[in-house]
């Protein structure tokens, strides 16, 4: 069958049996799962209804989640002002260290900075604030270094990120166990394990991976403009980590015991996992909305193209749609990393069929909350406005009507990116840990820690644009496969095969899932 005839045909519609088996079956390829091409035909996802020319005037989407993120920023910076002033120039200038431990006598955190003046030993918000500018200045180093090689070296940093956070992790595990950190320790080695069981179980599919990498990192680099988004949100968000290790900082310094510090770290530090999310999936709109228009309307350079479409895309994602934005980033980032370990788990579970059974209800529990929070809302956010939950349902629902969800389950491009940014986020935290280590050697977990944080962050803004373009080539496959086709023919050919091939490997599986069923049930069913 031609490629122009799957371009016209609905996507083959799994019937009775095989599509509810299929729906339940293991969504990875084992060590066999690339059938050849030679089976039955597996269809392409048909163009559905194009989208109106005409577009109407957006509406304001989640406004509560905006209201909520605005609150807990002002909030947050109050309360991270005050404590990192607290301890700014001379110890508790604020008299807040007498709230720290309320089951002590009022006067034991005076004693204690008595103490401390008295030894020459006075821990203010000084002490630690340059550490974390080391974070910060290693991380935008790390950020702009792998922007700036995208284009010539993209595929060989990804395979050393991929190949190498095993090896980094077990190495910052030996150190926590010489320097005596044994909890570190163990943390950093079960990670290590982790990763190398991973990719292990997913090796298999890197080949594909990496191709979709490299054509969404050309469509990046055919657009320098999304690169200065990225790079103006770093420099935002600098300044929110300028304001935010000042008041880490006094967290660290002050008077109260290591138990309330890490409290305070923990809660701090959630703060700032989501407001980096929140700026990463602003970004994540803006570009997915260049990008879509680009593969719309044939290139960067076509005449249909509307005036300035990146003011445009920025725009709504700051104004209309940031509502939606602070929603979804509270849970998507979380909810996909759990669904990544699961499914390479049950990848590799074999026949223990009391495993499969507790780790099938997992993924079905995951898979149900992936239909409303997964990434690929955001490019429906960007081309149609609509709110979190029904442009994650619609995208979704696309999906699965056109047969694509096949091929982005058996895409890892966003493990991938991930690994990027959390091998980036150590590197920082180390330059900062070491550091650390030679001035105030007790405080080295703290301030390495929530400085991995800032680098993840600052390189997350960096490697987003990636994926952007990782999603928008998806949501526009599952649209409109000739848009992928007219904008790189070649790489049309190698999805449609994949996909081929995906569905293929799925309709046998579902049959021997059944097969398998009716065996069992002939089985245990008494004899006539």
């Amino acid at each position: 069958m031609s490629l122009s005839d799957h371009q016209h045909r609905r996507p083959t519609v799994f019937s009775g049996a095989d599509l509810s088996s299929s729906a339940s079956i293991d969504d990875e390829e084992d060590e066999n799962g690339g059938s050849s091409s030679n089976g039955s035909d597996a269809s392409l996802p048909s163009a559905p209804a194009p989208r109106p020319a005409a577009e109407q005037a957006r509406r304001w989407r989640d406004v509560f989640w905006l209201g909520v993120f605005v609150l807990h920023l002002l909030a947050f910076g109050v309360g991270l002002t005050l404590l990192g002033i607290n301890r700014f120039s001379r110890a508790d200038c604020l008299n807040i260290d007498r709230f720290t431990n309320i089951t002590c006598r009022v006067n034991s955190s005076q004693a204690a900075v008595f103490e401390q003046q008295q030894s020459g030993l006075v821990e203010l918000t000084e002490t630690y604030w340059p550490f974390y500018g080391v974070a910060g200045g290693a991380a935008v180093l790390l950020a702009w270094a792998w922007l700036s090689l995208l284009g010539s070296r993209a595929s060989q940093m990804m395979k050393v990120s991929i190949h190498g956070l095993t090896t980094y992790l077990a190495v910052i595990s030996v150190l926590c166990f010489w320097t005596e950190h044994f909890f570190w320790g163990v943390a950093f080695a079960v990670g290590a394990a982790l990763q190398f069981l991973y990719v292990m179980s997913v090796l298999d599919r890197f080949p594909f991976t990496m191709l979709v990498l490299q054509k969404a990192v050309k469509m990046v680099w055919d657009l320098p403009e999304v690169m200065h988004v990225a790079y103006a949100f770093m420099i935002i968000m600098l300044c929110w980590m300028a304001l935010w290790s000042f008041g880490i900082s006094g967290v660290i310094a002050s008077s109260m015991d290591d138990g309330g510090r890490w409290w305070l770290l923990v809660v701090f530090s959630v703060s700032l996992f989501w407001t980096g999310a929140v700026f990463c999936n602003t970004v994540h709109v803006i570009v997915s909305g260049m990008v879509f228009l680009v593969l719309m309307h044939g290139g960067r350079s076509a005449a249909s193209m509307p005036a300035k479409p990146l003011l445009k895309s920025l725009r709504y994602a700051v104004t209309t749609s940031f509502g939606s934005i602070c929603y979804g980033s509270l849970f998507t980032a979380a909810i996909r990393t759990l669904r990544w370990e699961i499914r390479g788990i049950r990848s590799k579970i074999g026949s223990n069929e009391c495993l499969l059974c507790c780790v099938d209800f997992l993924f079905h529990l995951v898979e149900t909350l992936v239909r409303f929070f997964n990434k690929y809302a955001y490019v429906e956010i960007a081309v149609s406005g609509k709110g979190f939950n029904p442009s994650a349902r619609d995208a979704w629902e696309l999906f699965q009507s056109t047969g694509i969800e096949a091929l982005v389950a058996y895409d890892c491009s966003g493990a991938v990116l991930l690994m990027v940014i959390i091998l980036g986020g150590l590197i920082s935290g180390t330059f900062t840990g070491v550091w650390t280590w030679f001035k105030r050697s007790d405080k080295v977990i703290m301030v390495g820690s929530t400085a991995i944080l800032m680098g993840m962050i600052l390189l997350g803004l960096a490697v987003v644009v990636v994926e952007s373009a990782v999603t928008s080539i998806y949501v526009c496959y599952a649209e409109d496969p000739s848009l992928i086709q007219r904008w790189d023919a070649e790489f049309f050919d190698q999805m449609s095969e994949a996909l081929h091939q995906r569905l293929q490997y799925r309709s046998a599986r579902a049959r021997e899932v059944m097969n398998h069923s009716l065996d069992q049930l002939s089985d245990t069913s008494p004899p006539i």
